[in-house]
């Protein structure tokens, strides 16, 4: 699904995020949606999310 959409976003979904440190290198890091960031219904990079894990970025890949 496409994570630049904000209708697709659900808390507790499993998707991959890029970190803003890693927005170069696309490096992915995976998690469970606790937040989400956005308030606009899309984003051209991602709907911006924060995860269980406390940690925040854009959503890249929603994992089914």
């Amino acid at each position: 699904m496409d994570g630049r959409k904000r209708v697709n976003i659900k808390l507790g979904i499993f998707v991959e995020i890029v970190l803003k440190p890693h927005q170069r290198t696309g490096e992915l890091t995976q998690g469970v949606v606790a937040k989400i960031l956005t308030k606009s219904v899309s984003h051209p990079y991602g709907i911006k999310v924060q995860l269980e894990s406390g940690l925040v970025g854009r959503v890249k890949n929603i994992i089914e």
